[in-house]
């Protein structure tokens, strides 16, 4: 089972709360959490906001696409994930992604939520543009989507 969705920070804010509530099982013994945040320094630039941009509709295939691809590839097919990104300007510390699985092992639900975030940010149209402290910004170079 999964849920999938973009955030318009316009609209609403990511919350680690609608995972939990979204994983939680009884059947599951193990469940990971992964949150992504604005860092304040990448590449030795000083590193003010994010802003988020996505084809949306492309970025939940991907990530049905991403799920599917893990039943196969871990072997396991009795888990939940939430995924949940954010599109719109992000500050220093704010959440921008969301990744919570639920496996019957500890072991799984470590190898599922790697997984899924190392072929997000290879296979999913999701942009960022960072701010620096000195009022420039840049898009930052992606990896070619392969869906």
């Amino acid at each position: 089972m999964l849920h999938a969705k973009i955030i318009n920070l316009k609209k609403e804010k990511i919350k680690i709360s609608k995972a939990e509530k979204f994983i939680k099982f009884s059947k599951y013994g193990a469940s990971i959490y992964f949150i992504g945040t604005v860092r304040n320094l990448n590449n030795r630039k000083k590193v003010t906001g994010i802003t988020y941009d996505s084809h949306d509709a492309l970025v939940i295939k991907s990530f049905k696409n991403i799920y599917k691809e893990s039943q196969k590839k871990l072997k396991f097919k009795d888990s939940v994930a939430f995924i949940e990104h954010i599109k719109g300007y992000a500050k220093l510390g704010e959440s921008c992604i969301i990744i919570a699985v639920a496996c019957k092992h500890r072991d799984q639900a470590y190898g599922l939520s790697r997984f899924i975030i190392e072929k997000i940010k290879k296979k999913t149209p999701i942009w960022k543009k960072e701010h620096y402290k000195n009022n420039d910004s840049k898009w930052l170079k992606g990896n070619p989507i392969k869906l």
